[in-house]
């Protein structure tokens, strides 16, 4: 009899785990599925979800960029729904990811960044809005070298269901000068 009830448990333990994350990665859904009761913005990084294989340049100094780099970019939808993940793969052995939740109260995107390269006791952070031209631009507190105030902006742009662009750069508080460091150009695997 014990067994039996046993068996029964997880039966309906099963049942409640599947309804209470319909949402997460599946067969029909790999990379999961946005969740209604999110904030419709969770549906910004909708184009991105699933695989990319990208280009990444960086800059060395002034006036150089190094070599490209392949890279594969892949988006999901975790938490349920409620939240995206990414993940990086560089050629070069680098890994990194970022955790994406929009909060609804302050109208912004959180973005905390993590990578192989460095483990570090607090995550940086990210936050800012799809734009109405469709860019996705996030902002980050950053002094320049030389100690003028500023901001490390990343920006999405060219989104669409074939891909997506990317750039990093410092940008001065009134965004009339930016330096860029970092660009990634992705297109849609399968």
């Amino acid at each position: 009899m014990k067994s039996l009830t046993f068996i029964f448990l997880i039966l309906i333990s099963s049942v409640i785990i599947a309804q209470n994350f319909e949402f997460e990665k599946s067969k029909a859904f790999p990379f999961g599925q946005p969740n209604p009761e999110a904030p419709k913005q969770i549906k910004d990084f909708d184009p991105m979800i699933g695989n990319c294989s990208c280009k990444s340049v960086t800059r060395i100094n002034q006036n150089e960029w190094a070599d490209t780099v392949q890279m594969w970019w892949t988006f999901k939808y975790i938490m349920n729904g409620m939240a995206i993940q990414d993940e990086t793969w560089k050629a070069d052995g680098t890994y990194s990811g970022s955790i994406r939740q929009y909060n609804a109260d302050s109208s912004k995107w959180y973005v905390h960044y993590y990578s192989s390269s460095a483990a570090v006791n607090t995550l940086p952070a990210w936050e800012g809005n799809k734009q109405e031209d469709g860019k996705i631009v996030l902002y980050r507190n950053q002094t320049a070298p030389n100690g003028v105030d500023g901001y490390f902006r990343l920006t999405f742009s060219d989104i669409s269901s074939e891909g997506y662009n990317w750039i990093g750069e410092w940008v001065d508080l009134a965004e009339s000068f930016s330096y860029p460091t970092w660009k990634i150009f992705c297109r849609k695997e399968g």
